[in-house]
């Protein structure tokens, strides 16, 4: 790794980021419009009741919890470019047999859970894998630029992904639809296999080393840096208060403002343009402002103008107007929030270590959400969706409030840690 820190233009000519950029955009675009697929099956082609797809859904995030610990340990032991081939394979061959059962008429419910299962679990493989690649692939400098591209792709895929997931099960049939993510899957396949760039590995008694083992190595070093601690902190606040924001905020919209369901589903959709403009900026903003102002300042934002929904009343267009314009602020600032955390956590962690470090964080972060759903939802019974909407919101304010007052708010323009990519 050479001494530079400073962002090379170059980025863009590096074959092998555009091979990374083009799969990980593309399998965004299948996994986005195959959770939305999955249950469409499930509703249109096997009559599934409520609690059927309640299953469903949960089975397609349960991996995220039960297996992102042992995913960071695995990832750590072996190239991420063929973790990242094997998985988007694996989902491509799970998803196959989806039309190809439908169309022998033996397609049913715990079948389509089993696919759901194992193409949640594989995607948790390739998430994993993506964020540890790029690490290994650019220089230190070159992250904010890399991880800018990276989360705006996933967020125009969170845009497209579903509408084009119900647009091809309203012109086609569901089961059929689903070979848009097989498509997917398998562009980002032929994408990634292409990677030329070697990536150093562990030593072999490193790699032999007990999983279990491993993964206290990730624990333990977000536990003891600080910034990576306020990293996971952070993280696990506004997961925390998020979740339980989201379930009030799904109910405040159609039963307290009485919106019906095309302005709701406009409304949410306007987080995803506010963080695609976001993550063109995200790039240059550390570097001009610092990363601890741009990261500060951002969270203080997006939770901020949380706090103008509850005062809303009504279904007039004025309010939708206005709800789109919270929404899309919310969305533009929090995806700076998200692309500036992932650069300082590259930044800080090791290379060896950048699989177990994600997926730490990310176990701690999404952890709590079950629990913020479940208290969101008895805020809304006990006080009604307004003022369980303004305490949610206000919760929001505890993960600024707590990265105001931890090292991340000292960060300079210069990026810390220790943890390098390729030398240039």
């Amino acid at each position: 790794m050479k001494a530079s820190d400073s962002p090379s233009p170059g980025l863009w000519r590096d074959g092998d980021f555009r091979r990374l950029w083009i799969g990980q955009a593309a399998s965004q675009l299948g996994a986005q419009a195959g959770q939305i697929i999955l249950p469409l099956i499930a509703v249109v082609a096997l009559s599934a009741d409520t609690e059927q797809i309640g299953v469903l859904r949960a089975v397609q995030q349960a991996p995220i919890l039960l297996l992102s610990l042992f995913v960071g340990a695995w990832v750590d032991r072996w190239r991420s470019r063929n973790v990242m081939v094997l998985a988007d394979f694996g989902r491509t061959v799970a998803l196959s047999v989806v039309p190809v059962v439908y169309l022998l008429g033996m397609l049913n419910i715990p079948l389509l859970v089993l696919v759901a299962l194992l193409v949640g679990a594989l995607t948790v493989y390739f998430d994993v894998a993506y964020q540890t690649s790029l690490v290994r692939l650019v220089k230190r400098g070159q992250l904010a630029q890399g991880n800018s591209a990276l989360e705006g792709s996933r967020s125009a895929a969170q845009i497209v992904g579903p509408a084009l997931g119900g647009a091809l099960v309203s012109l086609l049939t569901a089961p059929i639809a689903i070979v848009a993510s097989v498509f997917f899957f398998t562009l980002s396949f032929l994408s990634i296999r292409r990677i030329r760039s070697p990536e150093s590995l562990p030593a072999p008694r490193a790699r032999q080393a007990r999983v279990w083992l491993q993964i206290y190595e990730g624990l333990h070093l977000v536990i003891s840096d600080t910034s990576l601690r306020a990293v996971g902190i952070s993280s696990a606040l506004f997961q925390f208060s998020f979740a339980a924001l989201m379930t009030v905020y799904l109910l405040f919209l159609p039963r307290t403002l009485h919106l019906p369901g095309f302005a709701v589903g406009l409304v949410l959709a306007a987080m995803g343009p506010g963080a695609l403009v976001a993550s063109l900026l995200s790039a240059r903003l550390p570097r001009r402002y610092g990363y601890g102002v741009v990261l500060v300042s951002a969270a203080v934002l997006a939770d901020g103008v949380m706090l103008c929904v509850p005062a809303l009343r009504g279904s007039s267009a004025i309010t939708i107007a206005a709800l789109m314009a919270v929404n899309f602020l919310f969305g533009a600032f929090s995806q700076l929030v998200d692309v500036t955390v992932v650069t300082v956590r590259q930044a800080i962690t090791p290379i060896p270590l950048q699989g177990r470090v994600v997926a730490t964080i990310n176990f701690v972060g999404m952890g709590l959400t079950p629990l913020g759903s479940l208290l969101g939802g008895y805020l809304a019974g006990a006080l009604g969706p307004r003022a369980s909407l303004l305490m949610t919101a206000i919760a929001l304010g505890l993960s600024p409030l707590f990265m105001a007052l931890s090292p991340l708010a000292h960060m300079g323009r210069d990026l810390p840690g220790t943890a390098g990519g390729p030398d240039g």
